[in-house]
């Protein structure tokens, strides 16, 4: 049998020390390494040969290391590249994933990491990312869960856009914001990044960031040890040390508090957290996918959430578009549906008539496809022939809003200035038009920061 060939890495720095360290580390493991100690020579290395990975400093005396990363990826070249960046360079950090490295490390170097990190970025080579994507290397068998990129039922432009981009961003470790409303299946393109990259066979831990109290988010998310609360009679795993060596999968983001979001964004910087009542911390091993159906840039605006955190997450951006704007994919996504549904409840698989999809393509779809799935689950259910009939007409969705203050505060924002603006913004004449007094008018424009377009306050009365 032959043996495999030992991984052939590059490392370019130029502290001769440390450069040596990560020399005799890899060497350790097996690899075959080469070394650099500045630009001009790793670009004379990568001319002479392949390699499977470029471990490269940031910082080197003709250049720096996103030089060597853009070259490499102007020339479409295979190898991963791991960038190290100086302690608390989270933007350097950031950039380096923005332009397309694998990972990063940051100084000082944790070697166990350093190791995991190298090990990560050496595991598919020689594959084109196509080939090294787990879940599109084989179709499900009979019985078995189909790979979770084939779930994304649909062939539309947009659709086809967003599963090419998750084969595209899967390969690195960049942290993924996925943005999409509600019922869109955000968490499902979540999954297919997890399967697509070389972390599939890991965990992969979903986490409703809304659906947590306040007071249990620190012990939930980074662990805690016997004692360290009232009720705590063991050691608990957070769901950072859960997903280890996988994907953490936070959905709702945008629901997290100020006080949490300043501790998340540590975490996610120096990769380590400390769980409640602990003197240590714990190295963590993670790929960060986040989902969100606000608008975090305009929570930023608003101060309800981290400019930092929302640039740390937000390297990789993927927006899933609503039903409406792929109509073109219902008859794949009824059969899909429908398939599962009857599989699940036993049903024979009814027929979909044209006149059936011809209703559906007119149906508004404001819950998405969660919305599609309830009414063919509804239409199953009360169907008593082979031929699917739906309610007449659909029975309106109504999405049940993941924060109900922000969006009643939403309608009552519209109809104000909707009100406003219909009356010049005079908001004497809005009171009354809406039944209320000038004083509670007065309220809530200050409450829900009602501007006229020019900045100033709306008048009492016309001028």
């Amino acid at each position: 049998m032959t043996l495999p060939t030992p991984a052939h890495i590059l490392v370019v720095d130029d502290e001769p020390d440390l450069r040596t360290l990560y020399e005799l580390t890899l060497l350790r493991e097996g690899y075959r390494v080469e070394a650099a100690s500045d630009l001009a020579q790793a670009r004379a290395q990568l001319q002479q040969q392949r390699f499977d990975a470029v471990i490269t400093d940031m910082r080197l005396p003709d250049g720096l290391g996103l030089e060597l990363l853009r070259d490499m990826l102007a020339q479409q070249r295979s190898e991963r590249c791991v960038v190290i960046t100086a302690h608390g360079s989270a933007e350097n950090a950031v950039e380096a994933l923005k332009a397309g490295a694998f990972d990063y490390l940051t100084k000082p170097v944790d070697l166990k990491q350093f190791r995991s990190v190298v090990a990560a970025a050496v595991q598919e080579r020689g594959k084109p990312d196509s080939e090294a994507v787990p879940a599109l290397a084989k179709a499900a068998r009979p019985g078995e869960a189909a790979p979770t990129l084939q779930r994304l039922v649909g062939e539309s432009a947009v659709m086809q856009a967003v599963k090419a981009r998750i084969v595209k961003v899967a390969s690195s470790m960049a942290p993924v914001l996925i943005q999409g409303e509600s019922g869109t299946g955000k968490e499902l393109v979540a999954r297919a990044v997890h399967d697509c990259s070389h972390r599939a066979a890991g965990p992969f831990v979903a986490v409703n960031c809304g659906a947590i109290p306040e007071n249990l988010l620190e012990a939930e998310f980074f662990g805690a040890r016997k004692g360290a609360y009232t009720g705590s009679a063991q050691d608990r795993l957070g769901y950072f040390q859960s997903a280890k060596g996988g994907t953490l999968f936070l959905d709702e983001i945008g629901d997290l508090p100020l006080a949490m979001q300043s501790k998340l964004l540590r975490a996610i910087q120096e990769r380590v957290v400390r769980p409640l009542g602990s003197t240590q911390e714990d190295m963590v091993d993670v790929r960060i996918v986040s989902a969100t159906h606000k608008d975090l840039s305009a929570a930023v605006t608003a101060g309800t959430f981290r400019q930092d955190l929302y640039y740390r997450l937000n390297v990789i951006e993927i927006s899933v578009p609503p039903l409406r704007e792929r109509r073109e994919d219902l008859p794949a996504l009824c059969k899909e549906l429908l398939g599962r549904i009857c599989r699940e409840s036993g049903f024979g698989m009814p027929d979909i008539s044209g006149q059936v999809l011809a209703t559906l393509q007119r149906h508004p779809f404001n819950g998405n496809v969660r919305e599609l799935e309830n009414i063919l689950h509804r239409a199953v259910a009360l169907g008593d022939s082979g031929d699917l009939h739906l309610e007449s007409p659909p029975a309106e969705y109504v999405a049940v809003p993941e924060n109900l203050q922000d969006f009643l505060d939403g309608q009552e924002r519209n109809i104000l200035s909707k009100v406003l603006q219909e009356t010049g913004f005079n908001r004497t004449a809005a009171a009354a038009k809406l039944g209320i007094s000038l004083r509670q008018i007065r309220y809530r424009i200050a409450r829900l920061n009602i501007v006229t377009p020019n900045g100033d306050e709306a008048p009492d009365e016309q001028a």
